[in-house]
């Protein structure tokens, strides 16, 4: 159930994009843009886009980059989140995380459900949490990126939705670090 407080005041979030292709380009990469238009027509900022290929390590690093930067607040990746020898995109997204949002998954599986029935068993979509930064791993279709966004991503990053949401936790999410 979502529901927005009107009376509390939208807090825009930056977002990076990752599209993980061997084959696409950005002239190509129609679930990127699912995401960046979906994200800036709900008021927050695209940080950043790239595509890199299916090379866990390259996907590391990009991670790795977007988490160091205060700019990117939350990335979301997209492919390379089935069952092939190249989707290896949850592989990467796991090597640098701190904490796993397992409930992501979860939740990702029951929304697909309803769309496609048991193919959603192939997907692995995850969400995680590093640096302060939240991190989210999508299958490579536009309708996953659409779900993903639409039934959940929307309404998690959005400061008004209640009961509660991921944006109004930000400021704890690196509080371990400062504990010294």
């Amino acid at each position: 159930m979502s529901r927005i407080d009107e009376s509390k005041e939208f807090i825009p979030v930056r977002i990076a994009v990752l599209t993980v292709s061997d084959t696409r380009g950005l002239a190509e990469d129609r679930s990127g843009d699912t995401l960046v238009q979906r994200l800036t027509e709900a008021g927050h900022h695209l940080a950043d886009r790239k595509i890199v290929k299916d090379e866990r390590a390259e996907i590391s690093v990009q991670l790795r980059t977007w988490i160091a930067d205060p700019e990117v607040d939350v990335v979301i990746s997209t492919g390379g989140t089935g069952l092939t020898g190249r989707d290896v995109t949850v592989e990467a997204h796991r090597d640098v995380y701190e904490k796993e949002i397992d409930a992501f998954g979860t939740v990702f599986t029951m929304v697909s459900f309803q769309k496609i029935g048991t193919s959603a068993v192939q997907s692995r979509a995850t969400g995680g949490v590093a640096g302060g930064t939240y991190l989210f791993a999508l299958p490579g279709s536009t309708g996953a990126c659409k779900d993903a966004w639409d039934e959940i991503l929307k309404w998690q990053l959005d400061y008004r939705h209640r009961p509660c949401n991921f944006v109004e936790i930000f400021p704890r999410l690196d509080e371990h670090q400062r504990r010294k």
